[in-house]
């Protein structure tokens, strides 16, 4: 679990840098869909590190907001199912 997460988030990461690389070069865009996808998928913390490292996606509410609800859940949902079952 703990490499597949580090795998996701730097996954995550990279992929923040590279949206933020073809939109100042008017290249093919990486989704916001796709960007929510990955942190979804664990890399939250990549999203959110890459998101403040490379000015990418800080003034959409839908990701300043969603992102770091999305991983309080995730936190919430990890200390639950470590806690109860």
């Amino acid at each position: 679990m703990n490499t597949y997460l580090l795998v996701i988030n730097i996954i995550a990461f990279i992929l923040f840098g590279w949206d933020k690389h073809c939109a100042r070069h008017q290249l093919y865009r990486v989704s916001e869909k796709i960007l929510f996808l990955i942190a979804l998928a664990g890399g939250t913390v990549g999203s959110l590190v890459g998101m403040y490292i490379w000015h990418h996606k800080t003034k959409h509410l839908q990701f300043t907001i969603g992102i770091p609800v999305l991983m309080l859940v995730q936190i919430l949902l990890y200390y639950y199912s470590h806690a109860y079952l």
